[in-house]
């Protein structure tokens, strides 16, 4: 069943609280957990299946949790080592989970499996194979050939060894957060101390949390080299985190698409309260701008992340260049694609190879979807251009893509369209479509 979007007939004026929450940080939280000294709290904790799918990991590898009648999210740790899983540790389609868990668990040096759905075991996982076998990791792969050469894919099984991984120091040519976090994981349960950089600064959320919990203890910055000193280099006898009480903001990744359906629906404004700022998540936002959106920013808070209530207004929007900062645009291209349809001129969007490898090709599926919508555009190898047009009825196949199938669902507002495999949304922001259908005459 596929699902079916009318179009919006009269401007969207409304204020929205209850967004997605970070899925960035609720991943994250669920692994520190593991190795806090006592009790942790978590508020608005993202309940979507992705996120589950880090709880339900880290519930098998010691973790016990309940969710409160506010919706407050209590994690317990366990009280000495991490135990090892009795079954295979399924990551369904959060390559969040899988690799941040490869690292975690390499470091740990127990037994275990990682396996998804058909979707993620697609996706390249050399990128953090490689650099953790180097340092000792024992981690056999699933092998495939392809005009790319030989890929390293999932299930992943992880195999204890005799020692402890190695400290390191490690340049990543990808600027990828999931590649970051993973090696973090990993060195801080080394036999000795580790530096890691990469070719651009990708989010950065692992960093923030940690220094929140520790102030500094583990892990330290110095001309953007992360230098990670281990566990093991202090008291052994206590669980190295401080428990910790956070309340997780909305996510700017599934608030812009709401940003978006803002510009493009005429007579339209819209506030997104309590959305994450950091400067790694709001470029897409900056972009918007840049294309002429009325965009405000206002009551700014700073805890271990910034955070504000973010107004957006229609506008009339112009074509835009995209080359720059793609690590921290990589999620929402495709809503920005949206934008750049309706845009006056031709949107260019280049140096975005990293699409390709996502929970679909994003560059076919974009642009697969546009055409489908009767907006005419150009592939690269690693981009594209769109050119500005007007939307029309179309039907959109999300490939089990949450961020093709929001996408397309925002286009169709504007003319009516149809998304197929829309289940996907339910992976990161399960009540985007009872927000959007309340838009809808």
């Amino acid at each position: 069943m596929n699902l079916v979007i009318k179009s919006i007939k009269k401007g969207v004026n409304t204020s929205l609280d209850i967004l997605a929450s970070d899925k960035s940080i609720s991943h994250r939280v669920c692994m520190f957990a593991l190795f806090a000294d006592s009790v942790c709290r978590v508020s608005h904790f993202l309940q979507a299946e992705d996120t589950q799918k880090s709880l339900n990991i880290a519930k098998s590898l010691g973790l016990n949790y309940k969710f409160e009648h506010n919706g407050d999210l209590i994690l317990i740790p366990p009280k000495h080592k991490l135990q090892e899983p009795r079954d295979i540790l399924y990551c369904g389609n959060s390559g969040t989970s899988m690799r941040l868990y490869a690292g975690l668990l390499a470091g740990a040096n127990i037994y275990a499996v990682l396996c998804g759905d058909k979707y993620l075991h697609a996706r390249p996982m050399g990128r953090i194979v490689k650099p953790l076998c180097s340092i000792g990791a024992n981690i056999i792969t699933r092998k495939e050939n392809n005009d790319k050469g030989t890929q390293e894919l999932a299930p992943l099984s992880i195999i204890p060894t005799n020692n402890r991984l190695n400290g390191f120091e490690y340049h990543s040519q990808i600027a990828s957060a999931q590649v970051k976090s993973s090696l973090i994981l990993a060195g801080l349960q080394a036999k000795g101390k580790s530096k890691f950089s990469e070719c651009s600064l990708s989010r950065n959320h692992t960093e923030n949390m940690l220094t929140k919990f520790q102030h500094n203890k583990y892990l330290a910055i110095n001309n953007d080299i992360l230098e990670i000193t281990p566990f093991c280099e202090f008291n052994t006898n206590k669980k190295p985190l401080v428990a910790f009480d956070i309340e997780i903001p909305n996510d700017p990744s599934s608030a812009f698409f709401f940003a978006v359906l803002a510009c493009i629906i005429p007579n339209s404004c819209v506030t997104l309260k309590r959305v994450m700022i950091n400067n790694t998540r709001i470029e897409a936002f900056k972009i918007l701008e840049s294309m002429g959106a009325n965009i405000q920013y206002h009551n700014i808070k700073d805890d271990y992340e910034k955070i504000a209530d973010i107004t957006i207004k229609s506008a009339e929007l112009k074509a835009v260049e995209i080359k720059d900062n793609i690590a921290w645009l990589i999620d929402e291209i495709p809503a920005l694609s949206i934008a750049c349809s309706m845009a006056k001129g031709v949107s260019k969007i280049r140096n975005a190879s990293e699409l390709r490898v996502k929970e679909s090709d994003r560059i076919s599926s974009v642009l697969e979807g546009l055409n489908n919508f009767g907006i005419k555009t150009q592939e690269y190898n690693d981009g594209f251009d769109i050119i500005g047009g007007t939307l029309q009825y179309g039907k959109v196949d999300s490939k089990g893509d949450h961020r093709i199938a929001m996408s397309f669902a925002i286009a169709a507002c504007v003319c009516g369209g149809e998304i197929s495999d829309y289940e996907c949304i339910n992976t990161s922001f399960p009540n985007f479509i009872s927000l959007l259908q309340k838009f809808m005459n």
